[in-house]
């Protein structure tokens, strides 16, 4: 079970780049974290850098893209720590696994075959369904509880495919999953780095200089505030990590980062149904 005043996490990707920075920033809280992620030896460093903490995470070996290995990450982490009180949807897969150059040169309609398809939704669409849904329960019973997951900007979305197409899928859910679980205690939101990012997900064929690219630790302190309890009534929203000022408290910091999930400024070009309030 998480320590007095902490909570334990289900945090996927948790070896990778960004994962690793949403790793130290929650155990700093003082938080204890599931920790997911399909590469072994990745999970192993993330280990042995937080050693003094190994009471506090957990590795859970799991590929994601298999519905099965979703249903056993739960389970591990339900044995190893009870209840689950926070899930964070950070696993993806990146361009560079269609072919080395893709986010600079976006893949055409020919070449995105069923399989590269597939796997795309697979990440980024039907694991974070399957992982929110499994962990529901422990949330609704208590009362409290955080969603967080890692989409894109709108920029992606409307340039590169599969990623912004499965990124834009997990947006919607987001705005949805908020509305349904609104008064709850439960609340969802979205965080984003805000740009490409310093991560093996981009691979030195894109083109673009790392020097250039944002550094995975801007993930952490927003990371850290959307699970805290200070961050209540904090529901619906998406946070730019780029744009986030750890000058400020954390409160004042995401309300000046953060907009509503998705675009609903686009809903006034709807000519069904203009009267509802859907």
């Amino acid at each position: 079970m998480a320590l007095a005043g902490g909570r334990v996490v289900f945090l996927t990707g948790a070896a990778g780049g960004i994962g690793v920075s949403m790793t130290d920033a929650l155990l700093a809280a003082g938080h204890c974290v599931a920790a997911v992620d399909r590469d072994v030896k990745a999970l192993e460093r993330l280990c042995a850098r937080h050693a003094r903490a190994k009471d506090r995470l957990h590795p859970i070996l799991a590929d994601l893209a298999d519905a099965e290995g979703c249903e056993r990450a739960i389970a591990a982490a339900r044995a190893r720590f009870g209840a689950i009180e926070a899930v964070i949807n950070n696993a993806g897969i990146g361009m560079s696994s269609v072919r080395p150059d893709a986010e600079a040169r976006a893949p055409g309609i020919e070449e995105l075959t069923p399989e590269i398809w597939n796997g795309f939704m697979a990440i980024f669409v039907r694991a974070p369904l399957m992982l929110v849904r499994a962990a529901l329960p422990d949330m609704k019973k208590r009362g409290v509880g955080r969603i967080v997951n890692n989409t894109t900007s709108y920029v992606t979305m409307l340039r590169v495919l599969p990623y912004g197409a499965a990124k834009a899928a997990l947006e919607s859910m987001s705005a949805v999953w908020a509305k349904e679980l609104d008064g709850s205690g439960i609340t969802v939101n979205v965080l984003v780095p805000g740009g490409p990012t310093d991560t093996p997900l981009i691979a030195d064929e894109s083109g673009w200089p790392r020097d250039k690219m944002l550094r995975p630790e801007i993930m952490g302190p927003p990371t850290a505030w959307l699970v805290s309890d200070e961050a209540k009534d904090f529901s619906g929203r998406r946070i730019t990590a780029a744009r986030w000022d750890n000058n400020l408290p954390p409160a004042e910091a995401a309300a000046r980062v953060s907009r509503a999930i998705g675009w609903p400024e686009l809903s006034a070009d709807a000519v069904w149904l203009t009267g509802s309030k859907s």
